[in-house]
């Protein structure tokens, strides 16, 4: 058999199973994806305007038994480490927010029944702020915060 018709029939089939996929609509991953997030609490230009978005409530509670690890001084305000651990009892998510980003809401994590409070990501940071870690758990909004200052390339900017 011809290399180049083997190439083109693997290619139909492909091709004709992606399309099969798509007309019956099993391939729309995208669209269920963005029915769970708020795309006006991403957009939101102030932390209270985003938590009225996500979570129906701007009303938060401080906790101790919430800890961010963090570092005082990111010498690269685009790539910042940023750690969240919770002891909370029934903890259903935890979202990070930075109020001096020009959009607050960085990052929302969804947590399964069975699954520690723990969540370790990199965030952008356009300049000196708090990082706010806000769980929520048992329908309830707590926060914990650290201030985290960005300098240029470590010179104290």
């Amino acid at each position: 058999m011809n290399q180049s018709r083997r190439t083109f029939l693997r290619a139909s089939l492909a091709m004709g199973t992606v399309a099969v996929a798509v007309g019956s609509a099993l391939l729309v991953p995208s669209r269920v994806m963005a029915a769970q997030w708020s795309n006006t609490a991403f957009s939101a230009e102030t932390v209270e305007a985003a938590l009225n978005s996500l979570e129906g409530t701007g009303k938060i509670e401080a906790s101790d038994a919430i800890k961010i690890d963090a570092p005082d001084i990111a010498e690269n305000g685009a790539v910042v480490s940023v750690g969240v651990e919770t002891t909370l009892p029934g903890a259903e998510s935890i979202s990070i927010l930075v109020p001096n980003n020009a959009a607050p809401l960085t990052a929302i994590y969804l947590l399964g029944k069975e699954t520690d409070g723990y969540i370790n990501l990199r965030i952008k940071m356009r300049k000196t702020s708090d990082v706010i870690a806000v769980v929520k758990s048992n329908g309830k909004l707590y926060s914990a915060s650290k201030a985290v200052k960005v300098t240029l390339g470590g010179c104290g900017g």
